[in-house]
């Protein structure tokens, strides 16, 4: 079964002293594609490295993470213009609003993922989203750029089934990690009341490892455990799971549905 993995950040120091064999054992997990979401600008070489490295396997996504919206946001929103006009990516992000660390840039925040929406939308990319104790926040924005070019994934989805719904009807597909296998997750008790084509498989690795290895360093080739609860919540064979999520993923990043 080939899998891929729609969120993980392979290029960050935590996997500097053992990337190569991290990729390989995803590999052979059967994650054969990897898509890796931005930071900001000071990870930019690093993601363009890794991708040169593993040209079949990597797909590179441009944006500014929330929690790195701070004084410089002009000249790192300015980089990811920059980026966009000048190479070719999967994915606008990981872009959002992140309320959880620090509020004081919440009118930057706002700005900046606006703004991400509108570069996405003029290059026909899906976007990748980050939220955080920001679902309000989050659905204005999306609110006032809704249409059929708005598209893309809600990543690590930690909303209601209320949430999750709204999500769906802005077109978008619902990241789902290592949370689904947390004994206070939540997200395991409603999944099943949303259809699997709405669904997309991710680790965030190298954070939110799933269950048994939580609190450890997360890493692609968990993303099987994810599959396997899925196929829990849906009482369907992992094939399936495997199979949907991957045409998902695919729909998404490839073929913009």
């Amino acid at each position: 079964m080939k899998m891929i993995d729609t969120h993980t950040h392979l290029y960050v120091e935590e996997f500097d002293t053992d990337r190569a064999e991290v990729i390989e054992r995803a590999l052979e997990e059967g994650i054969d594609k990897f898509y890796l979401p931005a930071i900001d600008s000071a990870y930019t070489e690093r993601m363009r490295s890794l991708e040169q490295t593993y040209p079949d396997n990597i797909r590179l996504m441009m944006g500014l993470h929330p929690t790195h919206v701070k004084e410089n946001v002009a000249d790192e929103l300015m980089h990811v213009k920059e980026m966009l006009d000048q190479h070719t990516f999967c994915a606008v992000g990981e872009i959002g609003i992140d309320l959880y660390w620090d509020k004081s840039f919440l009118e930057d925040q706002q700005k900046a993922f606006d703004q991400q929406i509108k570069w996405a939308k003029e290059k026909k990319l899906p976007i990748v989203i980050h939220c955080r104790d920001a679902f309000d926040e989050v659905f204005e924005v999306l609110e006032a750029n809704k249409g059929e070019d708005l598209f893309g994934i809600f990543h690590c989805f930690t909303g209601t089934l209320e949430q999750a719904k709204r999500a769906i009807e802005y077109n978008l597909k619902l990241g789902i990690g290592g949370v689904v296998t947390f004994k206070n997750g939540k997200i395991d008790q409603f999944l099943a009341q949303l259809p699997l084509t709405s669904i997309v498989l991710e680790t965030d690795a190298p954070y939110l490892a799933p269950a048994p290895h939580r609190g450890k360093r997360n890493e692609s080739a968990y993303l099987s455990l994810v599959a396997n609860k899925l196929s829990t919540i849906y009482s369907l064979p992992v094939e399936e799971i495997v199979r949907q999520t991957t045409q998902n993923a695919l729909a998404v990043f490839e073929t913009g549905i």
